[in-house]
């Protein structure tokens, strides 16, 4: 069986975003949520092991693994054709909060019924972790935000 490819695919736009919010790490770490991480974001899953520190170039590989999960959803879960800056802002919101957070969001449901000016302002619900408001999460929505409005 062939790997799934993503109907679509983030472009330079969302990539720096993800690349400059998610940060660089060559170890694991716990991110905010308690996940084990390492590289640009990529959740370790149970049976990986990371024992030597990751170059940037493996890094980036595990990012481009990663994506199209985010992609796809993005995909799937959007009715309304998007821009490419719309999409990869799209994108970088799933990679950083889920799939289920843009299914159950606000965000979503008025890009589906055509409501894309409006929905711009709905990035900046996405903030906490917890009930603690995130500075970088002020941020990279923000940036998400401006991203999804320059491709309106």
């Amino acid at each position: 069986m062939s790997p799934q490819r993503t109907p679509r695919a983030t472009g330079e736009a969302g990539l720096s975003l993800i690349r400059a919010f998610e940060g660089f790490s060559p170890t694991v770490y716990a991110c905010p949520a308690g996940f084990p991480t390492i590289g640009y974001g990529h959740v370790v899953q149970p049976e990986e092991r990371f024992e030597a520190p990751l170059s940037p170039e493996e890094g980036e590989t595990l990012l481009r693994k990663d994506l199209p999960r985010y992609e796809s959803a993005v995909c799937r879960l959007i009715d309304m054709p998007l821009g490419d800056l719309c999409f990869d802002a799209l994108v970088s919101f799933t990679f950083n909060l889920g799939e289920g957070a843009l299914a159950a969001s606000t965000l979503r449901r008025l890009v589906n019924v055509g409501r894309v000016t409006e929905a711009g302002p709905q990035f900046d619900r996405w903030v906490f972790a917890g009930a603690c408001k995130l500075p970088g999460l002020v941020r990279r929505r923000a940036a998400e935000r401006a991203l999804w409005e320059r491709g309106l």
